[in-house]
Protein backbone atom coordinates (compact mmCIF):
# COMPACT_ATOMS: atom_id res chain seq x y z
CA UNK A 1 0.00 0.00 0.00
CA UNK A 2 1.55 3.15 -0.81
CA UNK A 3 0.68 6.49 0.92
CA UNK A 4 1.85 10.24 0.56
CA UNK A 5 2.11 12.30 3.76
CA UNK A 6 3.57 15.60 4.26
CA UNK A 7 6.16 15.56 6.99
CA UNK A 8 9.10 17.67 8.64
CA UNK A 9 12.49 16.07 7.86
CA UNK A 10 14.76 16.99 11.10
CA UNK A 11 17.89 14.98 9.76
CA UNK A 12 19.62 12.51 7.46
CA UNK A 13 23.04 11.01 6.90
CA UNK A 14 24.28 8.67 4.11
CA UNK A 15 26.24 5.74 4.84
CA UNK A 16 28.16 3.51 2.36
CA UNK A 17 31.49 1.65 2.85
CA UNK A 18 32.58 -1.99 3.38
CA UNK A 19 32.01 -4.19 6.79
CA UNK A 20 33.96 -7.43 6.85
CA UNK A 21 33.59 -7.70 3.35
CA UNK A 22 30.06 -6.79 2.68
CA UNK A 23 29.45 -3.57 1.33
CA UNK A 24 26.79 -1.48 2.30
CA UNK A 25 24.96 1.61 0.78
CA UNK A 26 22.20 3.50 2.70
CA UNK A 27 20.19 6.94 3.84
CA UNK A 28 18.85 7.10 7.08
CA UNK A 29 16.19 10.13 7.19
CA UNK A 30 14.75 11.07 10.82
CA UNK A 31 10.78 12.52 10.15
CA UNK A 32 8.89 14.28 12.92
CA UNK A 33 6.25 11.52 14.72
CA UNK A 34 4.06 13.04 17.01
CA UNK A 35 3.77 10.81 20.62
CA UNK A 36 0.57 8.60 20.27
CA UNK A 37 -2.41 10.47 22.16
CA UNK A 38 -3.14 8.58 25.31
CA UNK A 39 0.47 8.19 26.31
CA UNK A 40 1.34 9.74 29.17
CA UNK A 41 3.65 11.70 27.04
CA UNK A 42 3.30 14.65 24.75
CA UNK A 43 5.06 16.43 21.99
CA UNK A 44 7.24 14.72 19.26
CA UNK A 45 10.00 12.64 18.17
CA UNK A 46 11.53 11.97 15.53
CA UNK A 47 11.83 8.19 13.30
CA UNK A 48 14.16 6.63 11.46
CA UNK A 49 13.51 5.46 7.74
CA UNK A 50 15.77 3.83 5.36
CA UNK A 51 15.72 5.50 1.96
CA UNK A 52 17.61 3.90 -0.73
CA UNK A 53 21.31 4.26 -1.16
CA UNK A 54 23.18 7.52 0.11
CA UNK A 55 22.82 8.81 -3.68
CA UNK A 56 19.43 9.98 -1.97
CA UNK A 57 21.05 12.33 0.81
CA UNK A 58 22.86 13.97 -2.41
CA UNK A 59 18.91 15.45 -3.15
CA UNK A 60 19.04 16.63 0.15
CA UNK A 61 22.23 17.68 1.19
CA UNK A 62 22.20 21.29 0.71
CA UNK A 63 18.74 22.05 2.45
CA UNK A 64 18.64 23.96 5.49
CA UNK A 65 17.03 21.21 8.71
CA UNK A 66 14.12 21.16 9.66
CA UNK A 67 12.18 21.36 6.12
CA UNK A 68 8.70 20.07 5.08
CA UNK A 69 8.58 17.98 1.86
CA UNK A 70 6.04 15.31 0.68
CA UNK A 71 7.01 11.70 1.62
CA UNK A 72 6.13 8.81 -0.43
CA UNK A 73 5.73 5.74 1.57
CA UNK A 74 5.10 2.01 1.53
CA UNK A 75 3.52 -0.14 4.19
CA UNK A 76 4.41 -3.66 3.95
CA UNK A 77 4.17 -7.24 6.18
CA UNK A 78 4.82 -10.29 6.36
CA UNK A 79 1.68 -11.41 7.88
CA UNK A 80 3.26 -10.86 11.32
CA UNK A 81 4.97 -7.41 11.25
CA UNK A 82 4.36 -4.42 9.64
CA UNK A 83 7.07 -2.06 8.37
CA UNK A 84 6.85 1.41 6.33
CA UNK A 85 9.62 2.34 3.95
CA UNK A 86 10.23 5.32 2.63
CA UNK A 87 9.98 5.28 -1.04
CA UNK A 88 10.85 8.84 -1.97
CA UNK A 89 11.30 12.27 -0.55
CA UNK A 90 10.03 15.46 -2.32
CA UNK A 91 10.83 18.52 -0.29
CA UNK A 92 8.83 22.16 -0.38
CA UNK A 93 10.76 24.78 -2.10
CA UNK A 94 13.26 25.71 0.34
CA UNK A 95 16.40 27.75 0.20
CA UNK A 96 20.08 26.14 0.22
CA UNK A 97 21.55 26.34 3.72
CA UNK A 98 23.76 29.25 3.72
CA UNK A 99 27.66 28.17 4.05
Amino acid sequence: MLLKSNVIVRGARPSKGDYNGRPYDNTKVYIETEIKAGERASGSVTSEYGWGSSDNYDRIEKLEYPFKAEAVMQIVSNGKDTRTILIDLIPEKTAPKQA
